[in-house]
């Protein structure tokens, strides 16, 4: 059974490595969502991905709309990454994952979750194509 926790290995909090992310990183949307990764040359933790969101200060000026849609972007990867580590399961790499919400407005949990578990089949899928590619 999978384990429902978001633990500080898990959080992707390096500026080194997220400024990397935007210069290095393979990118694909799932409207309302996108998602920028990268595989991460030095594993920082036990976990195989380390995770991190952003909202837009533009769009969303209010800093409470922002942390809502953060704390429900962060659930829903909660509830959801275990498909991921599933799919990631044996390999050495760890990946480094930023999810960026592109919507004007703020969306019902239920879409955002939705796009989440879409985004997150997607990533398993690459990552094991990219794998077989290489080896």
């Amino acid at each position: 059974m999978p384990t429902y926790t978001f633990q500080s290995g898990e959080r992707l909090k390096s500026r080194k490595v997220i400024g990397s992310l935007f210069k290095e990183g393979k990118s694909f949307g799932q409207y309302p969502l996108r998602v920028i990764y990268m595989p991460v040359k030095e594993r920082r933790s036990a976990f195989p991905a380390q995770f991190t969101v952003s909202v837009p200060r533009k769009k969303f000026p209010r800093a409470v709309a922002r942390n809502r849609i953060r704390r429900q972007m962060r659930e829903a990867w909660r509830l959801n990454k275990h498909q991921l580590y599933r799919a990631l399961k044996g390999q050495e790499q760890q990946y480094a994952i930023m999810v960026i919400y592109v919507a004007k407005e703020a969306l019902p949990y239920a879409e955002i979750e939705r796009a989440m578990r879409q985004l997150i089949r997607r990533l398993g899928k690459q990552e094991r194509r990219g794998e077989r590619e290489m080896g």
